[in-house]
């Protein structure tokens, strides 16, 4: 079996109050199994659902404060659910932030530790996904990055052109992953990043997937963190992602 999302990974200064705020933006369960670590995932989820992708908010000393490679979007069913949730967002501790990529149909916010997100206007694409609509990655070449996450998660590509790629898993369920066309990578950092998991979720696994992705052309990634027991690499463009492993 293929790699599947298991979470997008933000980090914060403050864990706890950064998870607080995603489980009452999504409506979903808030859990911390370990200090540093604050998990939100939707109510009554069940590994290894695929329309069940996580956040997973992670504590560091001083995470970059500029806009990063990959960041969420939110789907919206109507222009009153739009308006209602961008409110309700703003009351819960989110800001305005500057769009970059000129007038498209949605509101561009940054959650409380200033990681950039955005709330779609109503898409017939996103009807289905729940509250995530997309995970959406900045890159130099949308096809290419099709190719090597499509291989690697074996997700079916929906749309390609030479700015803009989508992707969603092969059973048709949960966020999809979009990577857009966009300049000056040089000057991003990864605040935000995929964590992928095998299945079964067991070391064997997991050392013959990392291994299956470097054949892909993923790198290893100097993780910095010691010894810990998921595994860092690097996809073609350099955005970081983890191969998770068992504890």
């Amino acid at each position: 079996m293929a790699l599947q999302l298991f979470e997008v990974n933000l980090k914060a200064r403050d864990d706890s109050a950064l998870g607080r705020f995603w489980a009452a933006a999504l409506g979903w369960s808030l859990s911390s199994e370990e200090p540093g670590a604050t998990s939100v995932k939707p109510m009554g989820s069940a590994w290894p659902d695929p329309a069940a992708v996580r956040i997973d908010v992670i504590a560091v000393p001083d995470p970059e404060t500029v806009k990063g490679r990959a960041h969420i979007e939110l789907a919206t069913t109507s222009a009153a659910h739009h308006a209602e949730l961008v409110a309700r967002l703003k009351e819960l501790g989110a800001t305005p932030a500057d769009a970059v990529r000129g007038d498209l149909p949605r509101t561009v916010l940054a959650d409380p530790e200033g990681n950039v997100f955005c709330v779609l206007e109503p898409r017939e694409t996103y009807r289905d996904t729940g509250p995530i609509a997309a995970v959406v990655v900045d890159c130099a070449d949308p096809r290419a990055m099709a190719r090597f996450w499509g291989e690697a998660m074996n997700w079916t590509l929906h749309e390609v052109t030479d700015d803009h790629a989508l992707l969603r898993s092969a059973k048709g369920v949960g966020p999809y992953l979009e990577f857009l066309r966009t300049p000056h990578l040089t000057d991003m950092h990864h605040r935000a990043h995929l964590d992928l998991a095998p299945y079964p979720f067991d070391g064997q696994h997991q050392a013959a997937e990392v291994a299956r992705l470097e054949a892909l052309g993923a790198t290893p990634a100097d993780a910095g963190r010691g010894d810990f027991p998921w595994k860092v690499l690097a996809d073609p463009e350099g955005n970081e992602f983890c191969v998770l492993g068992p504890a």
